[in-house]
């Protein structure tokens, strides 16, 4: 009969029992582990997220409900806590003009520091 080696939990040390190819004691200590693992990736990519979905939210606030556009200055924009540096995607429309859109809300530069806000038809 051959001892075979006891395996231990890569998150807390603790001796594994069960399935031979477990690598955790429980479901905390794998959730543990996993979490600590990303944990650099995902922080720069929740920060990220938040702003957009901040940057959405405000222009969303800017439109009067019911409409689809609206106008605002860029002083008002920042005063919100606007993010210029973030968007999800552009769409540039025949004219050539360039929208920004953070997911289904948009927005284009137009004169004067102003921005022409738009939500995009589903």
């Amino acid at each position: 009969m051959t001892k075979t080696s006891e395996k231990t939990c890569l998150e807390c040390g603790k001796i594994i029992k069960g399935r031979v190819d477990k690598k955790f004691c429980d479901d905390w200590c794998r959730n543990a582990y996993n979490n600590k693992l990303n944990s650099d990736n995902t922080t720069y990519v929740r920060n990220v997220n938040n702003i957009l979905r901040k940057n959405r939210r405000i222009i969303q606030e800017l439109i009067p409900a019911g409409a689809e556009t609206a106008k605002a200055s860029k002083a008002k924009l920042h005063q919100k806590g606007f993010s210029f540096t973030y968007f999800t995607n552009t769409y540039t429309n025949k004219k050539g003009a360039t929208y920004f859109f953070c997911y289904e809300y948009g927005y284009l530069p137009i004169e004067g520091d102003y921005y022409f806000l738009v939500k995009r038809k589903e």
